[in-house]
């Protein structure tokens, strides 16, 4: 089988992260983002992901060769020259998505974390018969989004209102689909959307079918989402591998530490921390609901809430870090700095407090 993800564009919304690798490759959990999507699709018989991209191929491909040799999959590249939208890139992938087996193929948008159900998507493609599959999620609040209005005993979609003001359902399009090659057929090669065009047109002839996602969904492009996506993978992480979990007197909640990261006497960790790869972690340190990216360090007492730390940073002594603060990589905090929800961009040094919300170039 295979699959396409749809990478797309530079991640501003992940910014500064994204200054420093694509989005795809930013960390969630300890691992890259699309690292979880690939492992998830490898486990249902993916041989093959191609990538759609429109920038920096390059990173990604080098990036993703020891995972290809690791996993045994074949990961290759379809570059835009200027971007597609949501369907555009099947136009374009189209000789690498068809082999003449007719088997259907999946598709998924790269800032989705969920549980990927990919097996049960297989057996519900198949069971329907239809051209399309499509899995949706429910919201609290529809309004924000494309809601898919659909029968709830078959699963077939009726129709899509976008943003809608009255409430017509709470199942919203959660980015992962499974399609027949014959969908292919109906993308013109230009910038068009799948979710505005392609699927509405499947839709009026009663071949697309929707599959309500069982467990967690997240869109992870945003840090406030990204930290909430966090909190709600490991609570699935807990419910489905707790052995993955840290554990021990100075853990409270769901934590994931690396093997390889070293942590200080003292220190309380949790709820919903990810530690990665070769941080330090000194004694006294607090830290809850943040993320500590590969080779960071955090000095003796300071305290992490609700922020993301990004490689090689470090974070001083006494410091406090909160409110959606999020350090650039190789970013320096100095001792006893107060951070309020500062964005601070790759290199830099902080020697005085951030008081307020606002990005430091």
């Amino acid at each position: 089988m295979k699959a396409l993800i749809l990478v797309g564009g530079f991640g501003t919304r992940l910014r500064p992260l994204t200054l420093s690798f694509p989005k795809p490759l930013v960390d969630f959990a300890n691992k890259p983002m699309i690292l979880h999507q690939i492992e998830a699709l490898k486990a249902v018989g993916v041989d093959e992901v191609v990538l759609a991209i429109n920038y920096q191929p390059e990173v990604m491909l080098n990036f993703l060769k020891d995972f290809e040799a690791k996993l045994e999959i074949k990961i290759t590249c379809s570059q835009e020259t200027e971007p597609m939208g949501t369907a555009g890139p099947l136009a374009l992938a189209r000789d690498k998505l068809v082999d003449g087996s007719g088997e259907p193929f999946f598709v998924l948008n790269s800032d989705v974390i969920s549980e990927y159900p990919l097996l049960e998507m297989i057996e519900f493609h198949n069971a329907h018969g239809g051209e399309a599959s499509i899995m949706v999620t429910k919201v609290d609040e529809p309004s924000k989004y494309g809601v898919v209005v659909m029968e709830e005993t078959t699963g077939k979609v009726e129709k899509f209102v976008e943003k809608p003001k009255l409430y017509v359902g709470n199942k919203i399009n959660a980015g992962i689909y499974l399609l027949n090659p014959s969908v292919l057929d109906k993308i013109e090669l230009r910038p068009t959307s799948i979710e505005k065009e392609t699927f509405p047109k499947i839709a009026a002839a009663q071949g697309l079918y929707a599959m309500v996602l069982p467990g967690f969904w997240m869109d992870i492009g945003q840090p406030r989402d990204y930290i909430t996506g966090l909190r709600l993978y490991l609570d699935s992480l807990r419910k489905k591998s707790p052995a993955k979990l840290a554990t021990g007197p100075h853990i409270v909640g769901n934590v994931l530490v690396d093997e390889t990261a070293k942590i200080g006497e003292g220190c309380l960790i949790g709820p919903d921390v990810a530690i990665g790869p070769g941080c330090v972690v000194e004694s006294g340190v607090r830290l809850s609901r943040c993320t500590v990216m590969r080779g960071a360090r955090i000095k003796k007492h300071a305290c992490i809430s609700s922020s993301i730390i990004g490689w090689h940073s470090t974070v001083g002594q006494w410091a406090r870090i909160e409110n959606m603060t999020i350090l650039g990589e190789d970013v320096h905090v100095s001792d006893e700095i107060y951070s309020n929800g500062g964005v601070v961009l790759p290199h830099k040094e902080i020697k005085s407090n951030i008081l307020k919300p606002e990005i430091v170039m």
